[in-house]
């Protein structure tokens, strides 16, 4: 059964909305999914819906309100009905175009910055950057790097470079382009990227918020290791001596991975893991 379009009465109160949260939205943490679509509704934030809880929505706020729980409701992701997600430090707008940032990449990221020096102007690409989240990270944290940005999608280059001007990040250049197509006979000290890793046809895809994400950053080939095998070949011309790449992956992927290095001439393959414990992000070395 589809689920009915909320109705808001006439007297809704921010306290009225939050305690019936579970008959609005059916799904974990409902609660604190209607305080964010409070907060993106009203224009403010938490510490003002818990000192205002009487404040009654006049008509145009409870018509936005529906319409969001409505798509929520619809099982559109949170973060597109928003518009935007918080990732490291940054605050990002996503849009169907691009896939929503989520705390593996986060460790991608964290990884990067252990081999990324502070005082010196490094170069750094970030392959299939959709949203822009791990050139960006990248970036803010080190603003003497130049970062590279690319992606095949113009729509996808669109949002990151809004969101490097919302952010304020400035050190990071955009290039349409197919993976490392764009790099023309460039070298680098740092290639990361986030690529598509499920298998084609893998029935994930139908479930949850994977059904609303652009399936091109999603599923390659029919075991999800195309786009790796793709990167992981093409990379060494691009890298310096001493360089790095760093890919994340699927939690089974690790295996796989660290072999594809290995056979591309990458030494200290290694993976790393998330909280729990999953192997998520391998990196390897260019020899000198």
């Amino acid at each position: 059964m589809m689920p009915q379009k909320p109705r808001l009465s006439l007297h809704t109160t921010v306290a009225a909305l939050i305690r019936a949260a579970d008959e609005y939205l059916r799904v974990d943490d409902a609660r604190r999914e209607v305080e964010l679509l409070l907060e993106h509704v009203l224009d403010t934030d938490r510490a003002w819906l818990f000192a205002h809880p009487e404040h009654a929505l006049d008509t145009n706020e409870r018509e936005r309100l529906a319409s969001l729980l409505e798509r929520r409701q619809q099982g559109e992701p949170l973060a597109y009905v928003l518009g935007h997600v918080g990732f490291w430090t940054l605050d990002l707008a996503v849009s169907p175009a691009t896939l929503i940032p989520r705390a593996e990449t986060e460790l991608l990221v964290a990884a990067a910055l252990e081999r990324i020096p502070v005082d010196r102007a490094v170069r750094i690409v970030d392959l299939g950057t959709g949203s822009g989240a791990i050139a960006l990270a990248l970036a803010s944290e080190r603003p003497d790097a130049q970062v590279l940005a690319t992606d095949a999608s113009a729509d996808a280059l669109r949002v990151a470079q809004s969101n490097a001007q919302r952010n304020g990040v400035e050190n990071v250049e955009f290039r349409l382009g197919d993976w490392l197509a764009p790099l023309q006979n460039e070298r680098f000290d740092l290639i990361a990227s986030n690529p598509p890793y499920i298998a084609e046809g893998d029935p994930h895809l139908e479930r949850g918020d994977l059904r609303f994400e652009p399936a091109i950053a999603l599923a390659c080939g029919a075991d999800g290791l195309s786009a790796i095998r793709h990167i992981v070949t093409q990379t060494p011309p691009h890298l310096a001596a001493g360089g790095w790449l760093l890919l994340e992956h699927g939690f089974e992927q690790g295996p796989a991975v660290r072999d594809l290095m290995r056979q591309a001439g990458f030494s200290l393959v290694h993976s790393r893991k998330d909280l729990e414990a999953r192997e998520r992000v391998t990196l390897g070395q260019r020899e000198t």
